[in-house]
């Protein structure tokens, strides 16, 4: 079942059920009015909902025709937003072009950051910044809603709140990011609005790709209309999910429609740091992480982040090549 938030000129939207192929949608608002609806009464509205999707595959169901560019993020805004870093080696990389080691707790207690979650980018709305200065950098991730988690849940009990799976991109502000943590409170500033896929996913619209809590494909994003990175979600992820959110709920309930996040998919190669596309490498799913590669290698880094007009994609097929949750699509601008 594929659920997006169409816009209707409210903060909220309005859900409805999309069909597989990503070409039709009909409205669900008899049964949720929204999405966070939906996951706040999972028990009662997901046999519905999933009847109205089985009736839109079969062609019984009214339907009209899906745009991306006319969705919100399927929850517009969210109770919570709590970023994990699954992929170690994308953290032992930021460390090691610092010229520190990584703790040897990182690879057995998950990273995790507490994001803003008051708004959500659309997904083919721009990622807006003051200053060139910041550091614009796109992260390539994975991310799950879950439904109520209880305090001290189980890796296992945390797996089966998955509700609904989707695609992000974290937009950071790298320049800022190092002299807040200086300060030793953590992001704030440096973690604008994230953006989300146009569409979030039942687990079993995966079908094999989703196992053992980890979507196991590779997530293709696009820099300026070239290939940058195609790293798959499925390799190299230390921490699954059920693991991400068994962290997150250790000291603390989370509620229906709490968003827990991967971090940026990233992938080795050759047990080394990876390699660009064009050198026969998967890529990178943000800048920063070819910067660190270029540092080590080189002793500075050569490619800049984003600047205004810079284009980004974010997107990830199934073994057929067709987009499973649609395309993240964003532009750089500066404020009007």
């Amino acid at each position: 079942m594929k659920l997006a938030t169409l816009e209707n000129g409210t903060r909220d939207g309005v859900l409805v059920v999309v069909s597989n192929d990503l070409t039709q949608y009909t409205t669900a608002e008899r049964i949720a009015p929204t999405l966070q609806f939906a996951l706040d009464n999972w028990q009662d509205c997901e046999p519905r909902l999933r009847s109205v999707s089985e009736s839109l595959a079969y062609g019984s169901q009214p339907t009209q025709r899906f745009h991306e560019r006319e969705v919100m993020s399927p929850l517009p805004r969210a109770y919570q937003w709590a970023d994990g870093s699954a992929y170690v080696n994308h953290v032992e990389l930021v460390r090691k072009a610092r010229g520190v080691e990584i703790p040897e707790t990182f690879w057995t207690d998950p990273l995790m950051y507490q994001g803003g979650s008051d708004t959500f980018l659309a997904p083919r709305e721009p990622i807006v910044v003051a200053d060139e200065k910041y550091g614009i950098d796109m992260e390539g991730e994975v991310a799950v809603i879950v439904d109520d988690v209880a305090m001290g849940a189980t890796r296992e009990q945390a797996l089966d709140a998955i509700r609904l799976i989707m695609l992000v991109n974290d937009v950071s502000l790298r320049t800022l990011i190092a002299p807040e943590l200086a300060k030793g409170f953590g992001f704030f500033q440096s973690k604008p609005s994230s953006a989300f896929s146009p569409v979030a996913v039942t687990p079993d619209e995966l079908g094999d790709a989703w196992r053992d809590g980890v979507v196991h494909l590779p997530l293709c994003v696009d820099y300026n209309g070239e290939a940058f990175g195609r790293a798959n979600a499925g390799v190299d992820m230390t921490f699954d999910f059920g693991t991400l959110i068994s962290h997150a709920a250790k000291t603390r309930n989370l509620c229906a429609g709490t968003i827990v996040g991967s971090g940026t998919v990233s992938n080795k190669m050759d047990d080394g740091p990876g390699k660009p596309i064009s050198e026969g490498g998967v890529g990178y799913s943000c800048i920063a992480e070819i910067r660190m590669i270029e540092t080590i290698s080189k002793g500075e880094p050569a490619t800049p982040f984003m600047q205004f007009g810079d284009t980004v994609r974010i997107e990830m097929n199934d073994a057929q090549g067709k987009s499973i949750f649609g395309a993240i699509e964003q532009v750089v601008q500066k404020p009007v």
